[in-house]
Parts: structure tokens; sequence; C-alpha cells
């Protein structure tokens, strides 16, 4: 009789906004999933996710009233955030950025700008893992030169639209921020690429080690 798969692990957005909030972590909710995606699929085997969640705070975890609290946090971010991320490694569950509601203002363009840059700047900084460069597959190499792209067009649109010497009428506005959420699409594409082909490349990676067998000497 087969066993019943376990259902995936929903993290609990509420409570991990919270949390980050007493903490007074310094990194963004929505940049802490990509930050935490990018180690996820990184070919880094040094990486883990408490070195990712002690790097939230910069490299040192709060401090905690009691050890409850402690496990309080660890478990909302690792056991909820984390686990929950792990899913996106399966064609079938691709990952998606966040969908914050904004205003079609000149704020509104801004805070989204900013949001998307900051995707992209969490995924590049989880998937180096601290570390200057990665030995990426080819697919996941391109996908990141797209990325990286695209982050340079989030941070132009964000530059400008600050500038309030530089005119934006409430249609131009409107119109960059369609063009914010079709670049939000290709970012995903582009995000879900890299994860895809890193997963398929460490699992071959580790299997042809379990082929190999050990060695006779």
């Amino acid at each position: 009789m087969p066993q019943a798969r376990k259902p995936p692990v929903v993290a609990d957005e509420k409570k991990i906004r919270a949390l980050l909030e007493t903490y007074a972590c310094p990194v963004p909710f929505h940049e802490i999933r990509t930050r935490f995606l990018g180690n996820i699929a990184t070919p880094a085997m040094s990486a883990s996710p408490i070195s990712v969640v002690k790097n939230l705070w910069g490299g040192e975890l709060p401090e905690f009233e009691s050890l409850d609290a402690v496990n309080e946090l660890i478990g909302v971010l690792v056991n909820g955030l984390w686990n929950s991320l792990t899913r996106h490694q399966k064609r079938s569950d691709p990952f998606r950025l966040v969908r914050p509601t904004v205003t079609p203002t000149r704020d509104g363009l801004a805070q989204l700008a900013l949001i998307r840059r900051q995707e992209i700047e969490g995924f590049f900084e989880g998937l180096f893992a601290g570390e200057e460069e990665a030995d990426l597959p080819a697919k996941a190499s391109a996908a990141l030169d797209s990325l990286g792209q695209l982050r340079a067009m989030m941070a132009s649109v964000y530059d400008v639209i600050i500038d309030e010497s530089k005119p934006a009428t409430p249609s131009d506005i409107a119109t960059t921020m369609k063009h914010l959420r079709e670049l939000t699409l290709a970012m995903e594409l582009e995000i879900n690429r890299v994860v895809l082909d890193c997963t398929r490349a460490r699992r071959q990676m580790l299997g042809s080690v379990s082929n190999a067998g050990p060695t006779r000497h």
C-alpha cells in the first residue's frame, strides 16, 4: 500500500513578519524569501539554514529573553519559511515573488521597484553563499546574467522616480507600473531556471558519487 504524501510545509507569513519586527531584522521579508531560496539552490556545500538566518542580523542572532524565544524564531524561519521554499526545486511548483499592494503613484512605483531590486539582490546573496563567485551550470549562469540586467533596470527605475526634478505624469507612472509587473514575470522565470538547473546539477553530482561506490586501494 503506497504511503500517503506529506502535506507541504506552509509558512505563517503573518507570524514571520511579526517576529522580524520584534527582533528588528534589518532585512525585509520579501528579500529574506529570495535569499533563502538562493541558498537552497546554491552549489556551495558549506551553506546552511542557520548561517543564513544569522546573516540576517549581520552574523549573530539577536538577543533573546529565553530559550523558548530562540526556538520560536528558528522554528518559524527554518522549519517554516526555509522548508516551505524547498518545494520550489520542482518544476511543478514554481517560486513566485511577493505581490505587494501599491498605489499607482510616484511613491508606489518607487516602492515596487525597490522591492523587486531587493528580491534579486537577496537571491544573488543566497546563491553565492558569501563567496565572490559560484560554479554554476550553464543554464543557471545564463539566467543569472538576465537577472543582473533586470536588477539594473529596477535600480534605474527607482533612481529616476525618486528624483523629484524629473517629471512623471500619472500616465507615465501607470505605464511604468505595467512594465514592472511584466518584468516581475521575467524575474520569476529566470529565478526558477536557476533553481531548477542547480537542483538538477546537484542531483546528478550526488548520483555519480553514489554510483561510483567505495574506492579500493
